[in-house]
Formats: C-alpha cells, structure tokens, sequence
C-alpha cells in the first residue's frame, strides 16, 4: 500500500506551525515568513518558481524530498485560502495558474465546490470528509504512489492523531510565536510510534524525521 508522507513542515520553538491573524494579506499570520526561510533559501523551492540559484546543502537535501513518488495531495481550507475563500466564487488558490503539486489535490473543507482543472496537472476537488475517507480517495487517485499531506497544522495533526502517517518530516526553527495554531497538542507519546531521527543545519534549524 501507498505511504502516506508529510514533509517540509515547519513549527516554532513553542510548537506553533502558523501565527495569529491569517489573513489574505498575512497567510502565515503575525508569524509572516520567518517560519519558511530556511525552505525559501533553497535550491528546491527556486525551482518549484521556475528560478536558478538557491543553496545547495543539508536543506535542500530534505527539502528535496517532497515532491518523488508523490501521486496525491490532501490539504486543509486554511491551506488553500485565506479565512472565508469560500464565499468568493473566483478564489483558485495561491499557487496561480499552475499550481506545484502536479497531481489530484483533494481539499477539506466544509463548504465543497465543484473540482477545479489548473495547469500542470493539478486538479483540485472539495470535500466534506473524514481523514480516512479523504485518503481513501487520494490514495485511489494516486495509482500506488504515496500520498502527501501538505498542511495546514489542523489537518495535519488530524491525519497524525488518526495514526494515518507513515514518514513525517518536521523542521523546528529556533523562534519563539507566542499564539497561534499548534501542531503538538493531544498527540502525546506520538514518539513511541516511529524511530527518530534529528539532523541540525547551518541555517539554525533542525530536521525532525519519524518513521514508521
């Protein structure tokens, strides 16, 4: 069967993966980018921009893995949008008109609209719909390649609390949030389920990986 893989995912010293206050001027909140820069300083991510450049070392040897053998996406609304995308009809996502993920992308929401055709092969489909019952339809759609959960902090956590994860990759950055959403709460013990493994870079932060 498909693994189900989460990668990327940054998170606070306090444990917060988002600030306060999103916002379609502010999607991380009061936390602005300072989460995300060690990933935005990487070759891998000037190349999802279609950019040259980027560094070259032990971020973007993880950074890298996000995208291999990934042939279907689930992420939460507050992922796909600002609070409310919902009620405007227009709203396609941040991504633009060809959005990275090159694959079906399955959105959970409470609010599901029609599926969405983009560039590049990503399409997008709206559901209502339990953490398992979603994967169950990524993974048909992934064609025996692995499934990724891409966020935000509620649905990972939901996917991680329903003992759904196979591989989770987290990067802890050394600031400090204060308020947000965490990622950590109710998963108590989550440690005893996976062999971990913690890899710190020159950039300051630290590379968290939990295997199954």
């Amino acid at each position: 069967m498909s693994r189900v893989r989460i990668h990327n995912f940054s998170v606070s010293l306090d444990g917060f993966a988002t600030g306060e206050g999103q916002s379609l001027e502010t999607p991380f909140g009061h936390a602005g980018t300072r989460l995300n820069e060690w990933f935005f300083a990487t070759r891998s991510f000037q190349q999802m921009l279609g950019q040259p450049g980027g560094t070259t070392g032990s971020d973007d040897a993880f950074a890298s893995n996000w995208g291999p053998g990934i042939g279907a996406e689930i992420m939460g609304a507050g992922k796909f949008g600002p609070p409310n995308w919902q009620d405007d009809p227009e709203w396609s996502g941040w991504w633009g008109e060809n959005p990275p993920f090159h694959t079906p992308t399955y959105v959970l929401t409470h609010r599901p609209r029609p599926s969405l055709e983009m560039q590049g092969g990503t399409t997008f489909h709206f559901l209502d719909a339990t953490p398992a019952d979603a994967l169950k339809a990524a993974r048909d759609a992934a064609a025996g390649q692995d499934v990724r959960i891409g966020g935000g902090p509620t649905i990972t956590r939901a996917f991680i609390a329903a003992g759904l994860v196979d591989h989770l990759h987290i990067v802890l950055v050394p600031i400090l949030l204060g308020r947000g959403v965490r990622l950590w709460d109710n998963l108590e013990a989550l440690e005893e389920q996976y062999d971990v493994e913690a890899v710190t870079t020159s950039s300051g932060v630290t590379h968290l990986t939990f295997t199954r």
